[in-house]
């Protein structure tokens, strides 16, 4: 075992650790199930288990062609053994089940697609190479799905249920706004690529006019949604469970999401007079309808 083994599988360890502290938190004030188990907690175990046991056959073919489509099972699997097994089922929790599964089946499908369509991840090209970097890849995945989920969740399991109310409201509105952004984003990028001419080009239109990663911020918007319609139950060491938005925010815009498209984008068009052009005047995420 080589020394970058060591260091996947001790990171492996810390996520998991992290993990623990987030059921911890999350757990308080909320029911249980099963005898005495938190189903906050239950819920985050599922989720690494889930990505565990699916590593096993993916690291044997050395694929990654299933590991978004499982990530967004993930999702609905969790939230909706959640919902199921919740003592008491309300509004709030409904809806954030509805809109849960509404978005990891859209944005499912859309990656598995496009991952089948393209015939391979090249961010996974060194990683399923090695067991232990392999399975940290999908580890990172159960800690994402868990911290993404921490709002919903939260709400969901709690023990003392609060009427949904404009808060709930407001945060649907946030959310149908974020989940447009989103797909019509993925949309304009797809049906801009199925056009032979566009081969080897950016797309600057549409809501790529105003935005540089519109998809991205739609991603951000529709979490923040999430995160507000489940606000008025979080209580104690529930409030960790805002941790959501934030990061979703910061892995898409300082790890995975915009400094590795920005960092290709460079590379592929960088010096080309309407590439720079489109950089200077486009923001990066928040949307500007008004630019010049």
């Amino acid at each position: 075992m080589n020394e970058t083994d060591i260091k996947s599988l001790v990171a492996v360890v810390i996520i998991v650790i992290i993990a623990s502290c987030l059921a911890l938190a999350g757990s308080q004030g909320g029911v249980t199930v099963l005898g005495r188990v938190p189903l906050f907690a239950l819920g985050v175990a599922v989720a690494f288990i889930i990505q565990w046991t699916a590593f096993v056959p993916a690291y044997i073919k050395r694929t990654e062609k299933f590991f978004d489509l499982t990530g967004s099972l993930t999702y609905i699997t969790v939230i909706t053994l959640s919902v199921v097994l919740s003592p008491e089922i309300d509004t709030r929790s409904v809806l954030l089940m509805v809109l849960v599964m509404i978005w990891a089946i859209r944005l499912g499908t859309f990656l598995f697609r496009r991952i089948m369509k393209e015939g391979e991840d090249k961010r996974f090209k060194k990683f399923k190479q090695s067991a232990s970097r392999f399975l940290l890849t999908w580890t990172i995945q159960g800690l994402w799905v868990s911290f993404t989920l921490a709002a919903a969740l939260a709400a969901i399991t709690v023990e003392r249920r609060v009427e949904f109310g404009i808060i709930g409201l407001i945060g649907l509105m946030i959310w149908i706004i974020g989940f447009g952004f989103e797909s019509f984003a993925d949309y304009q990028k797809s049906k801009f690529r199925s056009v032979p001419e566009n081969k080897g080009k950016f797309i600057t239109t549409g809501l790529w006019s105003i935005s540089r990663h519109p998809n991205y911020f739609g991603e951000i918007l529709l979490w923040i949604g999430i995160a507000i319609i489940a606000l008025p139950t979080l209580q104690g060491w529930r409030w960790l469970a805002l941790i959501s938005p934030i990061f979703v925010a910061l892995l898409l815009t300082k790890v995975s999401g915009v400094p590795l498209l920005e960092k290709r984008a460079d590379e592929k068009w960088g010096g080309q007079e309407e590439y720079e052009e489109y950089k200077r005047t486009t923001p990066v995420l928040i949307p500007n309808p008004f630019k010049r």
